[in-house]
């Protein structure tokens, strides 16, 4: 099992920034590809970005290329999602999720395919 605990959200104005982290346990952190996802209101879970698990290949989503970036620190068994320039359709909860990749250094895109998920932590960006 691998437990994962979210923290960072809030409320930020349009054009703000924020930085989620996610804090893992219980299993080999780097062994997993790490990904944020998120889900608004009504609608389904989306992909955000993805890192795979040495670190070394990132993706993300195109509506957050270029505002996102996603990181890792492995010593720290930790996750970061790092968000600029907010957009008000940015609003949504935030989940960390990871993949288990012990042998590939690929990122994991799909929401199906993550194994474990955090609680989530709530972002809103007011206009």
């Amino acid at each position: 099992q691998v437990q994962l605990v979210e923290s960072g959200g809030g409320l930020v104005q349009a054009g703000g920034s924020l930085g989620l982290s996610c804090a893992a346990s219980g299993r080999t952190f780097s062994n997993y590809a790490m990904g944020w996802l998120r889900q608004a209101p009504g609608k389904a879970r989306q992909f955000v970005a993805g890192i795979s698990r040495s670190g070394g290949v990132t993706y993300y989503a195109d509506s957050v290329k270029g505002r996102f970036t996603i990181s890792r620190d492995n010593a720290k068994n930790s996750v970061y999602l790092q968000m600029n320039n907010l957009k008000p359709e940015d609003t949504a909860f935030y989940y960390c999720a990871a993949d288990y990749r012990l042998y590939s250094d690929t990122v994991t895109t799909a929401a199906r395919d993550f194994d474990y998920w955090g609680q989530g932590t709530q972002v809103t960006v007011s206009s």
